[in-house]
C-alpha cells in the first residue's frame, strides 16, 4: 500500500474516532451528567491527562515541526489514551442503565484506536524507511485508578475522560490532515 493511501486510511480511521467519541461523549452527558455540573465543569476548565506531553498545539508549533514528529506526536496521544479507555470501559459497566449503545461506542473506539496506532506506527515506518519504532508513554503515572469512589465523582471523573479524549480525538484528526 503507498505511503499515501496509508496516511488517507490513517485520517479516515481518525475521524471516525473522533466523531464517535462526540457521540460518545454527548450521550454519556446526557444520561448521567445533571445540568448544573456540566455548567461547573465548562466554567472550572479541567486538565487532561495528555497535557504534560510535548504534543504541538499551536500553528506556529506546528508549522515548524516535520512530518515524522507530527506523526510522532500522534502516536504520543494515540498511546496514552489505550489504558484509560479500557479503564473506562470497566468503570462504565457498573453504572445502572448505561445503554449498550454507548458501551459498545467506548469498545468500539478503543478497538479502533488500536488500529489507528498499528497504522501510525507502519506510515512512520515507511517515511523514515526503517525498522520498528517503539515509544511507548505509560499512561499508568498520569492516570489515577481509584477504588470505589463516590459515584458522583466517578462520573464526573469519567465524564472528564470522555471530554480530554474526544479534545484530544480532535487534535489527532487535525495534526493528521496537515501531513
Amino acid at each position: 500500500i503507498s505511503q499515501e493511501k496509508l496516511l488517507d486510511r490513517v485520517i479516515q480511521h481518525a475521524e471516525l474516532i473522533y466523531r464517535v467519541s462526540e457521540e460518545s461523549c454527548s450521550l454519556f452527558e446526557e444520561m448521567f451528567v445533571p445540568f448544573s455540573l456540566q455548567l461547573q465543569r465548562n466554567q472550572a476548565g479541567y486538565a487532561c491527562i495528555t497535557k504534560a506531553f510535548p504534543i504541538p498545539s499551536s500553528k506556529s508549533e506546528i508549522q515548524q515541526i516535520s512530518d515524522k514528529w507530527l506523526l510522532h506526536s500522534v502516536l504520543i496521544l494515540v498511546q496514552s489514551w489505550i489504558g484509560p479507555l479500557v479503564y473506562l470501559q470497566t468503570t462504565m459497566d457498573h453504572y445502572d442503565g448505561a445503554p449498550d449503545m454507548l458501551l459498545n461506542k467506548t469498545k468500539w473506539v478503543s478497538e479502533k484506536l488500536i488500529s489507528l496506532e498499528q497504522g501510525v506506527v507502519v506510515l512512520i515506518k515507511k517515511m523514515l524507511d526503517e525498522g520498528m519504532i517503539t515509544t511507548t508513554y505509560s499512561e499508568q503515572g498520569l492516570f489515577q485508578y481509584e477504588v470505589q469512589p463516590d459515584m458522583l465523582e466517578s462520573v464526573m471523573r469519567d465524564y472528564t475522560l470522555l471530554s480530554c479524549f474526544k479534545k484530544d480525538a480532535h487534535k489527532m484528526e487535525v495534526l493528521l490532515k496537515l501531513l
